[in-house]
């Protein structure tokens, strides 16, 4: 399939009917995949809410460490999740969190060493894009550096995490004081340069435009072209709950731009080998019918997701593998179990 150009992802973005439009990405999806959706065993780990930021979109942080709503898990607290997850046979640990004022990098070293010696056969997805450059800058340490010595410790992926809109403009308000856009390409450029694969995310439906959305899609093309070192991207929508953002949108975007959204990233995000229906955030009911417009993945079974719910999501804080399978066979689609590197196990 020829690629198509910035223009014409904006023109069928905006002028496509619904229906051609997801059907013409479901072709490219089958084309990849065939009726195959991948989910993982996993369990999401956001081992603290303190956090130095407080980007506007955003519901699950706290500045203030004595906030009657503030945790801060210590490395045993990690371990018993990640213990019960195992014992339910979970394949991946999603482990994310606030950028906390206090914790030294060995924190976070140690964090991973101890998951890889108490689970040496499962996946360690940690860390987004904005908590390695803040490693970094807290530590006085390169970036590489930071990278390498996580990756010893037992660090397999990244995940796709803070990338929001990358266009600048919109970071200046949304999330002011944040890393940059080129700061989150710079670091998933680093990661892939190490060996380690990531996937990328787009935060949608607040105040960008289409166009800036498609900037979103074309900054992160130009990188997979460069490296190839994304596994999947993920759509995620903006929920306005308990967050100043919010107030400006106080409406959960609609479907139909959640559809086209997703139909579009499989066609503009053509070396990427995945999209995903993150149900979590865009809903069973809607994800269902993305897996219909071009998604492949549908993430996984979660366990305890706290950042969107934190932000009015009303969808289930997790799902067990039997019936994330179920779901998936009532599309008409064939479950394919993964872990965090795509190795599959069925």
């Amino acid at each position: 399939m020829e690629r198509i150009s910035v223009e014409e992802a904006l023109d069928l973005f905006l002028n496509a009917p619904l229906k051609e439009l997801g059907e013409r990405a479901n072709l490219e999806k089958q084309a990849r995949h065939g009726n195959s959706v991948f989910w993982v065993n996993n369990r999401q780990i956001n081992y603290t809410n303190i956090c130095v930021l407080h980007c506007n979109f955003c519901a699950f942080s706290k500045i203030k460490k004595d906030s009657p709503h503030a945790y801060d898990w210590n490395h045993e607290t990690v371990i018993e999740k990640a213990a019960e997850a195992v014992s339910k046979g979970a394949r991946e640990l999603h482990i994310v969190g606030g950028l906390h004022p206090n914790h030294p990098f060995s924190y976070y070293v140690e964090m991973l060493s101890k998951l890889r010696k108490a689970f040496p056969l499962v996946n360690l997805k940690a860390f987004t894009a904005v908590e390695l450059c803040y490693f970094a800058k807290k530590s006085g340490r390169a970036l590489d550096d930071i990278i390498h010595e996580l990756k010893v410790a037992g660090l397999d992926a990244l995940p796709g995490g803070g990338a929001e809109i990358l266009v600048q403009s919109v970071r200046d308000e949304i999330c002011s004081g944040k890393e940059t856009g080129e700061e989150w390409l710079n670091a998933h450029r680093a990661v892939h340069k190490a060996g380690i694969f990531s996937n990328a995310t787009m935060l949608f439906g607040h105040i960008e435009t289409p166009e800036q959305r498609i900037e979103h899609l074309n900054l992160l093309r130009q990188l997979q072209d460069e490296t190839h070192g994304f596994y999947a991207f993920i759509p995620l929508v903006f929920h306005p709950e308990h967050n100043s953002l919010g107030r400006r949108i106080p409406q959960i975007t609609s479907e139909e731009d959640i559809l086209r959204t997703v139909a579009i990233s499989r066609l503009f995000l053509d070396n990427f080998p995945h999209i995903k229906a993150y149900w979590i955030q865009m809903g069973i009911s809607t994800a269902m019918k993305a897996l219909h417009a071009g998604a492949s993945d549908l993430d996984g079974t979660i366990i305890e997701e706290k950042i969107t719910h934190a932000a009015g999501a009303s969808s289930p804080v997790g799902m067990t593998p039997e019936h994330i399978q179920e779901l998936i066979r009532a599309e008409g689609l064939i479950p394919v179990e993964r872990d965090a590197k795509y190795e599959i196990y069925s």
